[in-house]
Parts: structure tokens; sequence; C-alpha cells
């Protein structure tokens, strides 16, 4: 038996929703969208640590069933304290409808598959996260899912790539690691030219600094573990779309696999959606602060920073972009032993491999988060072994610069 999509989702009549008046910026969402209230009329949202639910006689169930009385089944397919993450951040990403869901990597993986099955084709930008390129290169194939992968700043490319049976596309922007930014509203536009949609992951700079929905994506989608958390401490991802873009393609997918958050990381989530937009705004103007001190150091070689004038897609990121994001990248002269040298000698900045953090971490994505792929395939991307990932936390700038001026020291 199917639950009907939108019965599950709505609240039973013991909560109140909270309505304040429309609109509201970003902040303002942050800390009250989505809210809802019991009947104890509490402040801070409260946790539902439930696995099912209790009906007031065999007929109530088999009316919640049957989405006659709407309400809430079992957690594995809805929460009360998950609705409300869902909720508030829809409306900060705009988007008609969300789901959570354990892992930024469940998001990606549902939002994909939900939508393919054998003997469809999937065009995807090259430059991506390990684990993305994992379940593009190798898991999708093994069921019968072709995948062409393309340079995402080259439309040519993405046109040349569409066959009749392409369903979705994907790709990263600003791109893990390389920060390459791509023309979202131009890309979906050829996705829908030929039918197909358009699936955006937008983790490395937040709902607060781009809004892929509004530039044409199909589905946007968030490893929650970095900024929306932004504080360590736990998992989770969430799929944002319209309405019939989720029921068609994710909720079924999701209800029937179970990719599911626990009620505990979805409080944390709401939690960190408080914050979110002063820890981004905090974060960017550090990491762009960050990025003209390397500019000027004589042992880095390159720096990368969506925000920096001389980034390749200087004038799109002011287009399609709020700010340049809290992620900085750079090289240091003389490669991977250099790069070690380097991350070993910092202070401040720990070594690890997150972003979106409000402990500042440096990251060598060529022995953690792409190290499974062939030195040539790096190559081919843009990450060389002395590449190193900056995710800018909440420490003072001044004392952040001076931990990176010491290490750089060490390389002298």
């Amino acid at each position: 038996m199917t639950l009907n999509y939108k019965a599950q989702n709505q609240f039973p009549r013991h909560l109140q929703q909270v309505r304040p008046p429309q609109p509201l910026q970003a902040s303002t969402k942050a800390v009250h969208g989505g809210a809802t209230r019991s009947q104890f009329s509490e402040l801070s949202e409260a946790l539902f640590l439930t696995q099912s639910y209790v009906y007031e006689s065999a007929e109530a169930a088999e009316s919640r069933f049957n989405s006659k009385n709407p309400g809430y089944v079992y957690s594995r397919i809805s929460n009360p304290t998950t609705k409300m993450f869902e909720d508030r951040i829809a409306l900060l990403e705009g988007a008609e409808s969300a789901r959570a869901t354990a892992t930024g990597m469940a998001s990606v993986t549902a939002a994909l598959m939900g939508q393919v099955r054998a003997g469809d084709h999937i065009v995807s930008a090259k430059t991506l996260f390990g684990s993305c390129r994992y379940v593009l290169e190798d898991l999708l194939p093994r069921f019968g899912v072709e995948v062409t992968f393309v340079d995402g700043g080259d439309l040519g490319q993405w046109r040349k790539a569409f066959r009749q049976n392409t369903k979705t596309c994907f790709l990263e922007s600003p791109a893990n690691p390389t920060l390459e930014i791509y023309d979202i509203a131009e890309i979906a536009s050829i996705c829908h030219e030929h039918g197909a949609t358009l699936v955006v992951d937008n983790a490395f700079v937040s709902p607060i600094l781009q809004s892929p929905l509004e530039l044409g994506a199909d589905c946007v989608v968030y490893s929650a573990t970095k900024h929306i958390d932004g504080q360590g401490r736990c998992l989770g991802g969430v799929i944002l779309s319209s309405e019939e873009f989720m029921r068609k393609h994710v909720h079924d997918f999701l209800r029937h696999t179970g990719p599911s958050i626990s009620p505990f990381n979805s409080w944390l989530l709401l939690k960190g959606l408080e914050t979110l937009p002063l820890r981004v705004n905090a974060q960017q103007a550090s990491a762009l602060q960050i990025s003209n001190f390397l500019s000027d150091q004589e042992m880095v070689t390159r720096v990368i920073y969506p925000n920096h004038k001389d980034h390749p897609q200087y004038e799109l990121v002011q287009k399609q972009m709020k700010g340049g994001g809290t992620v900085v990248c750079f090289e240091v002269s003389g490669g991977k032993s250099s790069a070690f040298r380097f991350a070993n000698a910092l202070s401040i900045i720990k070594i690890s491999n997150n972003f979106g953090d409000a402990k500042s971490i440096i990251t060598l994505p060529s022995i953690t988060t792409h190290q499974r792929l062939s030195p040539e395939l790096r190559a081919e991307m843009g990450i060389p072994d002395g590449l190193l990932r900056l995710s800018v936390g909440l420490e003072d700038v001044n004392d952040l610069i001076n931990d990176l001026r010491n290490a750089l020291r060490a390389l002298s």
C-alpha cells in the first residue's frame, strides 16, 4: 500500500504550524522557517525521537495508511522534526519541496538513481567529488545506465553529449576541489532543449550564495554535513526540487530504500540553519582576504578563489553567485612533499577532509577525497599532487593569515 505523497507530509492536528508574515529575508527564514509547535508551545523546535506512531484505533490506522487522515506513520518515511528541517531549507532555497537524507551522498545517489533505469544515459561534468565520480562511473553502469563525462565549462561538449536516451545531467558548481564555475542557466537550458533534467550539487556555497533552482536547475542536492551543520557534529543530506519532480523521481525511491536521516541529526541541522547566513558571510569575507594574501606569496604558485579577479570564470561568478564561498585552493612550490611540509607546519588550521566547518581545515585532495582516482584522471580534472584545499572557518582572519605565513616559512 502506498501513502499519498502530500498527505504523509502534512502535520497532524496537534502540531501548530508557525506562519510568520511574508516576504522574509534569508536570515529570518533561517531562524523561523518551517517551525511548528506541539501542545506544549515550546520555543526551541521539539525533537521527536520515535520510530513509529500510535493510532487511536484500528480504524484510525487504516485511514492514516489510505491517506484519508493525513499524518505520520513511520520515521523512515517522515518525522515531525525532520519535516521542520525540510520546510526550513526549502524556504531558504526557494524550493517547493525538500527531502532530508542520512548523508550528502545519499542525496546525490537518490536524485540520480530515482530518474533512470537500465538503458538510460546521463551527462555529467567530469570534475567531481570522488564519491560522486564513483556513483556515476562505477555504480550506475552496473545497472545498465551509461554516463558521458564532459568539460563542465565547455557548453559545446554538453550539447554534443546528448542522446535520445539522455534522462538527466549532473554538475557541481563550484566544482570540488578545483572551484571551477559552470554556467548553470545555460546548461539547464541545453538540458531542457533535449528533454533532460539538471541536478546541481550546491554544497560548496550553500543556499545563501547561490540559487540553482532560480537559474533553471530541476533539482539541488546538498551535503548538509558541510555548511548547513557547519560545526562538525553530524551527517546529513537534502534534496530540493518542485513538488512534481519530488513525487515523480525521489519520494518512492527514498521511501522504499530507506536512506533516512536521524531525527536527532535533523534537529542539529535545524540549529545549524539558524546561524548559516552569519557563518557563511563571515567565512567568505575571511576567504577573500586569505586569497589576496596567498596571491602575494613567493612560494605559492597558484591561488583559486571564485571571487578573486584572476579566477577564469570571475565574470560568471558575479552573474550567478552572491559571493565567492568559504573555500580557497592553492599550490605551493615543490609539489606533494612541499604540500606535506606546509600542512604539517600549520597550528590553528587542522588537517582534515571536511569543509564548511567553523574550524579552518586544510585538505590535500590527491591523497584524501580524490585518492581513488588514477593520477592520469586527477591530472585531467586539474588536481595535481600539490593542490591544497583550505576551508576557511570562523577564527580571526589575522590569526589564520599568520598561521599560513608561518607554514610558508617552513618551505623557505
